[in-house]
């Protein structure tokens, strides 16, 4: 019998960008739900984004009995999509340049989500932000209540 598939929702942003960020996740795992989300004094939208997708998948890894399930990764990043689905075999190739032979942004953040897809069955797929899709509206939510939190912490030292 073939296993449900993990679904994952994913998140990320900041106040300002660079700025107080945050980001999130939550995980469905047939029975079990996982919410978890962090933040960063200083950051950017796009470095959250893919904190946030990193750390869903992380989670998966970690997880012995999930390793061979399919996953479902749902993001409202077109920035992490393109670059993980297509960009990434470009950038590698080009010895992490972009196709302006500039440097590659954030190259740490792909590099590690790159060796965590390259491990888990991932299908990787965009949703429209802030267009009522529960899961999303979630991780929404979640990554604003971190940024609040960097934002009063920083106010407060």
């Amino acid at each position: 019998m073939e296993q449900e598939p993990i679904i994952i929702y994913t998140d990320g942003g900041c106040s300002g960008n660079p700025g107080p960020g945050g980001w999130a996740f939550v995980l469905n795992d047939g029975s079990l739900r996982r919410e978890r989300s962090g933040g960063s004094p200083d950051t950017t939208n796009n470095k959250m984004e893919l904190t946030a997708v990193i750390e869903a998948l992380k989670t998966v890894r970690d997880e012995r009995d999930s390793e061979d399930r399919q996953i479902e990764l749902y993001t409202d990043s077109q920035y992490v999509k393109n670059g993980i689905s297509s960009w990434i075999h470009n950038w590698e190739r080009n010895g992490w340049q972009t196709s302006g032979k500039k440097p590659v942004k954030n190259k740490e953040y792909w590099q590690e989500l790159k060796a965590l897809a390259d491990v888990l069955p991932v299908s990787w797929h965009w949703v429209k932000g802030h267009a009522g899709n529960e899961l999303n509206e979630k991780c929404d939510q979640m990554v604003r209540k971190e940024m609040d939190a960097q934002i009063q912490r920083s106010r407060n030292s």
